[in-house]
C-alpha cells in the first residue's frame, strides 16, 4: 500500500513507484502498478511520464512497461562512491586528527556548497578547539569555506564559471569574502599553486581553516579533507597542521586509486 506525504503527495507517489520498480526485475506495466500500490491509474502515468522525461524511468515498448532508468543508477552510482570515499578515508582522519590533536573533516562539492561527510575527533578533546558549525550533513557556501576552496581551486575555469554565474552566488556570513568571479579565481589560482586552501574568519569570526584538496584514480578533484583553530591561538601552528592535512590527503588519494 503506498504512502503519500500529506504535503506533496505527488512526491510520495513518485516515491513509491521508485521504490516498486527498484524491488523488481524487468519492466513492470503502468497499470500493474497502480495496482500493487492502489494508486489511481492517471496518476501513476501522469508520474510516470514526468519521471520518464527526467530520466529516472525508461518506458520499453516491446514489453509494454517501464524499469528503472539511467538517472536512477547514477544516484546510486554516487551513494556507492561516497560509501567508498567514507570507507577508505575514515581511518586516515582518525589519525591526521590524532597526530595534530584537532578535529579534521572529509567534505564534497554539493553544487556551490561544501558538504561533510565525515568528522573525526582526537583521542583527548583540546581546550582550544572552538565550536563548529560543520558536522556531517552541513551545506556551507564552498567559496567561503577552505574545504570548498580546496576542491574549486583544482576545477576547470569553464566548471567554476558554470557554479559562480551569478552576482548572488557570492554571499557572505562575516562581511568578507570573495564579492565576484574575478576574485575567487584569483584566491584560487594562489591556493592551487600552493597546493592547499585557507579561509580566515570567512565562516565565523575568530576561526581559521585550512584544506588539502582529494583526488581519484583520474586525477579529479572528489573531495577535501580540513581543520579549523581560534586564528589567534598562537599554540597553533599553521604550517604543521597543513603538513598533516597534505599528507592525508594524498594518503587518501593514493588508496583511492
Amino acid at each position: 500500500m503506498a504512502t503519500e506525504s500529506s504535503t506533496s503527495p505527488a512526491v510520495g507517489r513518485a516515491l513509491d513507484i521508485l521504490s516498486y520498480l527498484a524491488e523488481r526485475t524487468g519492466t513492470v506495466s503502468a497499470s500493474t502498478m497502480a495496482r500493487d500500490l492502489a494508486l489511481p491509474r492517471s496518476s501513476v502515468y501522469h508520474i510516470l511520464a514526468v519521471l520518464t522525461g527526467r530520466g529516472f524511468t525508461v518506458y520499453v515498448p516491446e514489453a509494454k512497461g517501464y524499469a528503472l532508468g539511467a538517472a536512477a543508477y547514477q544516484l546510486a552510482s554516487a551513494f556507492t562512491m561516497h560509501d567508498q570515499l567514507e570507507r577508505l578515508a575514515r581511518p586516515v582522519l582518525r589519525t591526521v586528527a590524532a597526530a595534530a590533536g584537532i578535529t579534521v573533516h572529509l567534505g564534497i562539492l554539493r553544487g556551490a556548497s561544501t558538504l561533510y561527510l565525515l568528522k573525526e575527533y582526537p583521542p583527548k578533546q583540546s581546550e582550544l578547539e572552538p565550536p563548529l558549525v560543520t558536522a556531517v550533513g552541513v551545506l556551507l557556501p564552498a567559496h567561503l569555506t577552505a574545504n570548498g576552496r580546496a576542491i574549486l581551486a583544482q576545477l576547470p575555469t569553464e566548471q567554476l564559471r558554470a557554479l559562480y554565474s551569478r552576482p548572488g552566488d557570492f554571499i557572505s556570513r562575516t562581511g568578507r569574502g570573495p564579492r565576484s568571479l574575478g576574485e575567487l579565481q584569483t584566491a584560487l589560482a594562489l591556493e592551487k599553486a600552493q597546493g592547499w586552501s585557507e579561509e580566515v574568519e570567512l565562516i565565523a569570526a575568530g576561526l581559521r581553516s585550512a584544506a588539502a584538496p582529494v583526488f581519484d584514480l583520474h586525477g579529479q578533484p572528489v573531495a577535501a579533507i580540513s581543520c579549523t583553530w581560534r586564528s589567534r591561538v598562537a599554540v597553533r601552528e599553521p604550517s604543521e597542521l597543513v603538513g598533516r592535512l597534505v599528507s592525508g590527503a594524498q594518503e587518501i588519494t593514493r588508496r583511492l586509486r
